[in-house]
């Protein structure tokens, strides 16, 4: 069994006031594209921390093949490395998949807390397929990142349509956090070429 940091079906450390990223995803595996989203959003939107959200398993993929949640969450770990990202398990306590249930249940277990629900511009892509997608919009803002390949195919779906009237300008990236949802920001930086499906079809 891999060693992972206590807290593993827990939350980490938060407090009133404090500002949050949420970057969900299987994590498998971790990379460096990963933690280089985590900072820029640390940087660009003023966040205290990060918290990587090492799922359960994705609703939309075959899980067939997932590592234990226990597995990933020690290499998100060590890719992670940084005082400000934070990696937990907690998704695999709740008994859904869903991100709708995992956003209800910060509102309602964190209050004061400003959680910020970090994506790629490919996740963006295809949010209109999540369940409750408007739900999860209107919980708390959003900052999407850019990723290669998929600029043009983010902001062109439906979920984006529906966003496009609550645009924050990513100069204005510090306001994020604390504003009303939905609201979302396009975040742009150098963008990893990185993915893990790309890295799994080498092993």
């Amino acid at each position: 069994m891999p060693v992972i940091s206590p807290g593993f079906t827990g939350l980490p450390p938060h407090g009133r006031g404090q500002r949050i990223g949420l970057f969900g995803g299987s994590f498998n595996p971790p990379h460096a594209g990963h933690r280089a989203a985590s900072l820029l959003a640390l940087r660009r939107l003023g966040l205290d921390k990060v918290w990587w959200l090492v799922s359960p398993g994705n609703p939309l993929k075959d899980n067939g093949a997932l590592p234990p949640v226990a597995e990933r969450m020690a290499a998100a770990q060590a890719v992670a490395a940084h005082p400000r990202i934070a990696v937990t398990g907690f998704e695999a306590a709740l008994g859904s998949p869903f991100t709708c249930d995992t956003v209800a249940y910060l509102k309602a277990r964190c209050p004061g807390v400003h959680f910020v629900w970090l994506m790629g511009a490919d996740s963006l892509a295809g949010f209109h397929l999540w369940k409750d997608w408007r739900t999860i919009a209107a919980t708390f803002p959003m900052a999407v990142i850019d990723r290669p390949g998929s600029t043009l195919r983010a902001v062109q779906t439906r979920a984006a349509a529906a966003l496009r009237p609550y645009r924050i300008d990513e100069s204005d990236g510090f306001s994020l956090a604390t504003a009303r949802p939905p609201a979302f920001v396009f975040l742009h930086g150098k963008r990893s070429p990185l993915s893990s499906t790309q890295l799994r079809a080498k092993r």
